[in-house]
């Protein structure tokens, strides 16, 4: 399964990690309890929560003339109960 599609590393991000929270892009399609149950499974942690979020694409132009469909990416930041970590991620 390839659902979430890389991790992000921001500044934002690596704050959030000392609050035992992962920010992942995934796939635009995904739901939250989809993710929830496939991080639970592959890393073998308990998530307390979802949020997700949409990405508006930057620095594209819309032509006038042409109503072209833009595919958004979305990212979901997973927090994990106490004492669970996801080993990739620094901490």
């Amino acid at each position: 399964m390839d659902k979430p599609k890389n991790q992000v590393v921001t500044e934002k991000s690596i704050r959030l990690l000392q609050q035992n929270q992962y920010t992942f892009k995934v796939d635009s399609k995904l739901t939250k309890t989809e993710m929830k149950s496939w991080i639970e499974g592959f890393f073998d942690v308990e998530v307390e929560g979802t949020n997700s979020s949409r990405i508006g694409n930057r620095g594209r132009k819309r032509k006038k003339k042409l109503n072209i469909n833009l595919i958004s990416q979305k990212k979901m930041i997973v927090k994990l109960k106490k004492n669970y970590f996801i080993p990739l991620f620094l901490n």
